[in-house]
């Protein structure tokens, strides 16, 4: 598959990114654990059928010590026993905000589950996530970026 477009070159798109990836990395630092921030964006981008985010988080978590189980098990986190409460809930959060189409949005209980575990930095903190790659998986999806090509770390 060859790209439609070179999304960092792009003289507008390659603009967009900068500002998206800086507003992505707000959430670093935020109290959300690093693992569950990577499963967030692990889930959301298998819902939206991005390969290329897949391709790179899924690599980022393992390189930062996920384990290969729980990376298989993220599409089926309801049954899997290898997530925490806090985890689930955030899984949850992120199917419900990535497919918002599907619902009146985010159900008032997926709220509540996940303010049990997170405060309100927190919480936002995972909202901005699962916006920012929900906005990953559209620019790649539409410009049918490849996968497989991603080493952990290389976009810094």
């Amino acid at each position: 598959m060859e790209p439609r477009l070179d999304l960092f070159t792009n003289p507008v798109i390659g603009k967009m990114l900068k500002h998206v990836i800086a507003a992505g990395r707000a959430a670093e630092g935020s109290g959300v654990p690093t693992p569950t921030l990577n499963l967030v964006m692990i889930r959301a981008s298998q819902i939206n059928g991005c390969s290329g985010c897949l391709d790179m988080h899924v690599k980022d978590a393992a390189a930062a010590g996920e384990t290969a189980v729980r990376l298989a098990l993220v599409a089926a986190w309801r049954e899997a026993k290898v997530f925490t409460e806090a985890e689930k809930a955030a899984l949850e959060l992120a199917e419900a905000g990535t497919r918002i189409a599907d619902s009146a949005g985010v159900s008032d209980e997926v709220w509540a589950k996940a303010a049990k575990h997170y405060d309100e930095a927190q919480l936002g903190a995972l909202v901005g996530c699962i916006a920012m790659i929900n906005t990953f998986n559209r620019f790649n999806v539409m410009t049918q970026q490849p996968a497989g090509d991603y080493v952990p770390g290389m976009y810094g």
